[in-house]
């Protein structure tokens, strides 16, 4: 399996050991400051105020300027803990793990469309759907994890198949754009107005771009947990040490 840390752009060190890189990320369209800042309170835990300092030790601000390349080392008067929150590998979803037909039909009705590029599924009124899946965002075969950590609580539209398989647990996307987001090489973050964010690349042209008001105001459209759910995944799957494991589709 290929490492997500190949080509990074961006390195995280401990203003204490400047020697060991404690994660990084790769350098992609949009990514802010402040969006970086996010992420760090992701992959690690404090006990005290920190900042993140450059390469010239100049203090970086958390506000919406471009992150730029370079090293950026952690500076805080308390302790600094790597998060070992668990990260769950997933697979595309398909054959045993596909989703229940009741669950893409839901989806289609509800989408009609790439929730995160826009496209519109132009023969879906003829009952074609090439080229878009039905995408669950948190992965059914890993649905023993769901009920042990109450994730049903989140679902307010059961799906027929249980919690897990609601219509508000996933979203239609173009074929690519589902496989890239079941990789955690793209992601949603609800807590920055639905910003799309990429981890390798700017797929689809669509980095750094926001989910349409459509698509937010629909009261069936993907609860805020497992967005958020999703993208605490993506980046402890790519920022956190030297990433996870990325699978290939075509094995």
């Amino acid at each position: 399996m290929a490492s997500r840390a190949l080509g990074r752009k961006v390195h995280i060190y401990s203003s204490k050991d400047t020697t060991t890189v404690l994660g990084g990320l790769h350098l992609t369209t949009g990514m802010t400051n402040a969006n970086f800042y996010f992420m760090v309170e992701i992959v690690f835990i404090f006990d005290n105020d920190y900042t993140l300092s450059s390469e010239s030790g100049a203090t970086v601000q958390r506000n919406d300027h471009l992150l730029q390349a370079g090293k950026y080392f952690i500076n805080t008067a308390g302790s600094l803990r790597v998060n070992n929150e668990p990260w769950l590998f997933r697979t595309i979803s398909e054959g045993d793990e596909a989703p229940p037909e009741e669950f893409i039909h839901a989806v289609r009705e509800r989408d009609f469309r790439c929730v995160m590029t826009g496209q519109p599924a132009l023969d879906a009124a003829y009952g074609i759907w090439r080229g878009y899946t039905a995408t669950p965002i948190f992965p059914l075969s890993h649905e023993q994890h769901w009920v042990t950590h109450g994730y049903d609580s989140w679902i307010t539209i059961p799906g027929a198949r249980g919690s897990i398989s609601s219509v508000q647990n996933g979203m239609l996307l173009r074929d690519d754009i589902s496989t890239l987001f079941e990789c955690y090489d793209l992601s949603i973050n609800p807590d920055d107005g639905y910003k799309i964010v990429s981890f390798r690349g700017n797929h689809g042209r669509i980095a750094g771009t926001h989910l349409d008001k459509a698509v937010l105001g629909n009261p069936e459209r993907p609860v805020d947990q497992v967005l958020r759910w999703h993208f605490r995944q993506a980046v402890l799957a790519n920022v956190r040490g030297e990433g996870e494991p990325c699978f290939d589709p075509d094995f």
